[in-house]
């Protein structure tokens, strides 16, 4: 290409001598642009083949998802609570399409304009950085343009606490200022395992099925300031049980910015199929068929009845079925998230204390919880169990606030789902809970989650073939 390029250049000149002026311009145009051609590295676009459309709709869901705490995250920086650990979180989030299949980064362009460069898929309104702007230097570094390099220099800088500077694909120069909130990176799911979830005291990994149920803002603020207090109140139980806090240069790095990159896509269908043994062990196929035959004959028996509105009934029998599977969901736990899970209910108090000190509805962690039950999604932490639910019903009442908590669960009284639910096993009973984890954690390293599993893997053990 060199030569190429020097042919045409001289070509060029000889034209001018020759009188050709005109030409001469064109000519050393084009012998230009045929160099830019050779130094332009070709990125992934939309070509309109077929993709997975599973991974597809996951893939616009991640987005939708982030777009939905980044703000929320934003406006946990307020509380400036000097009684918690912190950590630095940027004004937006990022996510890369290197390492997938040709036919996976196809989907990324298709799903959220992202290619193999850092492209920003969400961000705060002031943000430095607007969706769809890709990074091309952090610092004046390239890192020659690996996106899991660069997203571990990010990471750094973000970590730093002072501000650095970026460049966009655009050549756009812009200054960026990470903002101090307290210990808990709230994360969701990749794409590829929409209905993971891990809870660790650095970071919780949330299932892509939250965003289903279109939470509002302050319910954004709740999965966010539920994260963070899951962080504080069982941070150090979480802890005794496993004392790796090795962080630096890790898989962990690049999890805590986006979830988007295919090594720690990978290690998440790894540590989904850990978790899957593990809830084998602790519900057993007869309890689970249990709960269902029970939800069913609760249903069934609710109908017969002589009722005056029938369609509450069957909402009745609903929120009773999803809120059994949440017990369940909580006692199948593993790993670090299996201790956290003991602490759930103080997380729930935590973050409705500080909802109102962010000018925020303190009952959006009911409302939330009421969506999710309605909708049946009850594999996540942010649904309650009954015992959750009482308890923070009697945090809430203190307030003066428990009749607004009937009225935000559609007139369900807690009491009464209580009684409902008392003949039913419920595995978030307290003899479920010990720092016993129910699989060997000896031969699979993901069995103590997938985050705590990620401190210990160097960043270039989960790169997948392009």
């Amino acid at each position: 290409m060199v030569g190429v390029w020097g042919g045409a250049l001289g070509a060029a000149f000889g034209w001018a001598r020759r009188g050709a002026a005109a030409w001469g311009v064109l000519g050393l145009l084009l012998a230009l642009s045929l160099l830019g051609g050779c130094a332009t590295q070709r990125y992934t676009v939309d070509d309109g083949r077929k993709v997975n459309e599973e991974l597809l709709g996951q893939i616009r869901t991640f987005g939708e998802a982030e777009r939905l705490v980044r703000p929320a995250i934003a406006r946990s920086a307020a509380l400036k609570d000097p009684a918690c650990d912190k950590q630095w979180e940027l004004p937006f989030s990022v996510a890369s399409s290197e390492s997938w299949a040709e036919d996976d980064r196809v989907a990324w362009a298709r799903g959220l304009g992202v290619d193999e460069r850092l492209t920003v898929v969400a961000a705060i309104a002031d943000s430095p950085l607007q969706v769809g702007e890709r990074l091309e230097a952090i610092d004046g570094s390239k890192r020659d343009r690996d996106a899991e390099g660069m997203l571990e220099l990010l990471a750094d800088k973000r970590d730093s606490g002072k501000p650095f500077v970026v460049q966009t694909s655009a050549g756009r120069k812009a200054k960026v200022q990470p903002f101090e909130v307290c210990r808990g990176y709230t994360r969701f799911a990749p794409p590829s395992t929409p209905k993971l979830q891990d809870y660790h005291w650095l970071l919780s990994l949330h299932p892509l099925e939250l965003t289903q149920v279109k939470p509002t803002d302050d319910e954004a603020l709740w999965m966010v300031l539920w994260t963070q207090g899951l962080s504080e109140e069982g941070g150090l139980r979480m802890k005794t049980y496993h004392y790796g806090v090795k962080i630096a240069g890790t898989l962990y790095n690049l999890v805590t910015l986006a979830s988007g990159l295919k090594g720690a896509a990978l290690a998440a269908d790894a540590a989904i199929k850990a978790a899957q043994s593990a809830a084998a062990k602790v519900a057993s196929d007869l309890i689970k068929q249990q709960l269902i035959d029970q939800a069913k004959q609760y249903a069934i028996d609710r109908l017969r009845e002589v009722a005056v509105d029938t369609a509450d009934r069957v909402t009745r029998a609903q929120i009773v079925s999803a809120m059994q599977q949440a017990a369940t969901n909580r006692g199948a736990l593993s790993g670090v998230a299996r201790v956290g899970a003991t602490v759930f209910d103080r997380a729930d108090a935590w973050a409705f204390e500080r909802m109102a000190q962010l000018n925020a509805n303190p009952l959006a962690g009911f409302a939330l919880h009421q969506k999710l039950a309605e909708a049946g999604l009850a594999a996540n932490a942010l649904i309650f169990d009954i015992e959750r639910l009482n308890a923070l019903t009697q945090v809430a009442g203190k307030k003066g606030m428990e009749e607004q908590v009937v009225a935000t669960l559609k007139g369900l009284r807690p009491s009464e789902l209580d009684a409902e639910l008392g003949g039913m096993p419920l595995a978030s009973a307290p003899t479920a809970f010990t720092y016993d984890d129910p699989d060997d954690t000896s031969k699979n390293p993901f069995a103590r989650g997938l985050i705590d599993a990620m401190l210990d893997m160097p960043a270039d053990g989960g790169k997948g073939k392009k």
